[in-house]
């Protein structure tokens, strides 16, 4: 636990989140109440969901982000996982690319790789050069139409923003692979 200011205005705009289990995918298991996903393999039994995703093992987060600023942690487990978000519309049922974090016009997200990084937002993805750290830092400036990603150690290294003109409220979203888990942090505010 830790705190954080994002701006140099000293704007706190954490925003906590919460795993929304009605959406997650029957391999994925979530823990410590909801702030964590694990791909372990075992299918849990999860009732049927039109929510629920059916072929790509993700998961999206209950708290509709929209006409605001937010920012949000996780730290990173294994060897490959995505980090994103997406509008409600995103496709939950089939293997499609409009089904998949990043794979369409509905979602963006920063993939982890063997301690390398790439961005995807509509299937073109972008391979980027930074020093690894498990935990990554995301800042949604909703009005604006900004979305970056940070590798956050001991100082914050911005590793993308994307620009563009959000339409929808959006929500945060993981893609894992086995073994490989996501953890949302819990930041407090800082007394300046």
């Amino acid at each position: 636990e830790r705190c954080y200011i994002i701006d140099k205005g000293g704007m706190q705009y954490f925003c906590p989140l919460t795993l929304d289990i009605n959406t997650a995918h029957r391999d994925l298991r979530l823990s410590e109440g909801n702030k964590k996903v694990t791909y372990e393999g075992t299918k849990a039994k999860y009732p049927d969901h039109p929510d629920r995703f059916d072929y790509w093992f993700q998961v999206l987060c209950r708290e509709a982000l929209t006409g605001t600023r937010c920012y949000w942690e996780v730290e990173c487990s294994g060897d490959f996982m995505m980090i994103g978000v997406a509008y409600k519309g995103l496709s939950r049922k089939g293997e499609g690319s409009e089904c998949s974090l990043g794979n369409n016009n509905k979602s963006w997200c920063l993939q982890c790789s063997h301690s390398q990084y790439s961005l995807c937002h509509n299937n073109q993805w972008t391979v980027i050069s930074a020093p690894y750290s498990p935990r990554i830092g995301v800042y949604l400036d909703w009005p604006a139409g900004s979305l970056s990603f940070y590798s956050v150690s001991h100082t914050m290294t911005l590793l993308h923003r994307f620009n563009t003109s959000f339409t929808e409220p959006l929500y945060t979203g993981f893609w894992l692979d086995l073994h490989s888990s996501v953890t949302i942090s819990h930041l407090t505010s800082c007394d300046h």
